[in-house]
Formats: C-alpha cells, sequence, structure tokens
C-alpha cells in the first residue's frame, strides 16, 4: 500500500507551537458499486492551512506594546528593591532580621531559605516577562522558568512553614501570608502544566498571575506605607506606638499587597485577551 503524507496541527514536544507532519496510509481505490458513491470513513482530516500554531485550544500569543515596554523598569525595580532588603539577611544573623522572631529554632532558617528563594523568583520572573527574549532566546526562557518554578516551590514551602507563626500583623497578616504562599505555588503549577501540554495562552495567564504574586513583596513596601499613615498614626506622631494598630496596618497592607496585584493582572488579561478562533477543517475523500 502507498502511502500520502497528510499534516496534522498537533504540536510536538520538541518543536512546540509548529504544525507535525506523520505518514499515514493512503486511502485504497474505490471498491463501490458503478454508479453508487462510496461514503468516506469518518475520521480522515488534515488542516487546510500549515501556518504555525501556538496554541491548542487558543489563538495566538499577543505581547501589548505597554508590556513590552515595561520589562525594563520591571528589572530596574527588582535590582534596586534586592538591594535594599537583602543585606540585613546576607550574614546569617538573626539579630538583624527585619521582622520580630518567634522562639522557634527552625523560622529563622525557613525564613532565610524563603528569602533567598523569593529573590531567584524576582530576578527570573523579570527575563520571563522580557518579550524579546522569549522570541529570539527559547532556550534561555524556558531554562529561566524551570529556575523559576524551583524557587517559586521551594519558597512556598518555607513560606508555608513561616507564615502561621509570624509575630508581625499579628493573625491577619498570618492569613494573609499563608494565603499567598498557597496560590503562589499553585498559579507557578498551573503555569508550568499549561506549558508542557501545550497551551500557551493558558501558560500566559497563569504566569502572569504568579509573577503578580511574587512582586506582591515590593508592592508590600508601597502599601505598608500608606497603611501606617491611615491606620497607625502614632507611629509618625513621635509618641508611643500603639500596638494594635501598628498590628492592623500590617495586617491590611499583607493583604492589599497581593490582592491588588491579583486584580491589576486580571483586569489586564480580560482587557488583551483574544477570543480563540475555531479550526477550520475540512474532510478529504476517498
Amino acid at each position: 500500500m502507498r502511502s500520502s503524507r497528510t499534516a496534522t496541527c498537533r504540536p510536538t514536544r520538541a518543536w512546540p507551537g509548529w504544525c507535525s507532519e506523520r505518514w499515514a496510509p493512503a486511502r485504497s481505490p474505490s471498491t463501490a458499486a458503478p454508479g453508487r458513491r462510496e461514503v468516506p470513513t469518518p475520521g480522515w482530516w488534515v488542516c487546510r492551512s500549515v501556518a504555525p500554531v501556538r496554541d491548542r485550544d487558543a489563538g495566538p500569543v499577543s505581547t501589548p506594546a505597554r508590556l513590552r515596554s515595561a520589562a525594563l523598569p520591571l528589572g530596574v525595580l527588582t535590582v534596586v528593591f534586592l538591594g535594599y532588603a537583602l543585606p540585613p539577611y546576607l550574614g546569617l544573623d538573626p539579630a538583624r532580621a527585619r521582622l520580630p522572631l518567634p522562639d522557634l529554632p527552625w523560622f529563622y532558617p525557613a525564613l532565610v531559605l524563603h528569602i533567598a528563594c523569593g529573590s531567584v523568583a524576582l530576578l527570573t520572573a523579570t527575563v520571563q516577562v522580557w518579550p524579546r527574549l522569549r522570541r529570539t532566546h527559547p532556550v534561555v526562557h524556558r531554562t529561566s522558568g524551570r529556575v523559576y518554578l524551583a524557587a517559586v516551590l521551594v519558597g512556598g514551602v518555607a513560606v508555608l512553614g513561616v507564615a502561621p507563626f509570624g509575630l508581625s500583623g499579628g493573625p491577619t497578616a498570618q492569613v494573609a501570608n499563608t494565603m499567598l504562599g498557597l496560590l503562589w505555588v499553585l498559579t507557578a503549577v498551573a503555569g508550568h502544566r499549561a506549558a508542557r501540554q501545550p497551551r500557551f495562552a493558558a501558560h500566559r495567564e497563569w504566569m502572569l498571575r504568579s509573577v503578580a504574586l511574587t512582586f506582591s513583596i515590593v508592592a508590600n513596601r508601597f502599601w505598608s506605607t500608606v497603611c501606617v499613615l491611615v491606620f497607625a498614626p502614632s507611629v509618625t506622631s513621635g509618641g508611643p506606638v500603639d500596638a494594635a494598630e501598628l498590628a492592623q496596618a500590617v495586617g491590611v497592607s499583607t493583604w492589599l499587597s497581593w490582592v491588588v496585584n491579583l486584580l491589576v493582572v486580571e483586569w489586564w488579561l480580560q482587557r488583551t485577551r483574544s477570543p480563540a478562533p475555531r479550526p477550520v477543517r475540512e474532510r478529504v475523500g476517498p
């Protein structure tokens, strides 16, 4: 039996996003009786077009101009923030920690592990959202993505061990940080799974949510200042500091630091999401 080459639009693992090709048996000559039309067997389909397909269930992934222009400022912000936040923890001295530490022997090591992994996640997230690098160096994009995923998984597990016992902000901040750790891990895993299937539109959305949660620690510096001015004026009055007011300010700022980020990302996705085109197929007869 001779063979004919037919194209399928199922992306391959080696070259995701492009049509693969396979060899399929050609149809045997018609054996229908003269004067009668043979009904073709269902299931033989070929694509009308062999253009690149980026996603199994959605249209091409476009990068808005605003997102392209935001990669450099995001990288600069990350470097400045790490230069300010990391030095107290580089010497591994608990006395220099910016947070009050409970009397637990494993709390400070887990906190340092979370800070180290969070720093790696911030740096690799900046690389991940760089559209030009993703297009011109896909291997670098995939490698940095794996490093980001590993950092989030380890850092997320560490923060889940630290958050319920934190002293700063009271129960409100403890619940907020625990929820943040859970969502941080889940969004990163969902993004990785979508990339493996591959569903690149869903991968982009899940990873943007994950990056928004990663940068919640940066946003917290802004929200903590606002919440202290609003809820704890005793901090700036020069007099005695009301511990209850300060705990309330820290708790509210912890929630705002990641909830607002997620809301902004969801609004952005709704504005930039394009409807998935319906695939055009044609049946090939005998």
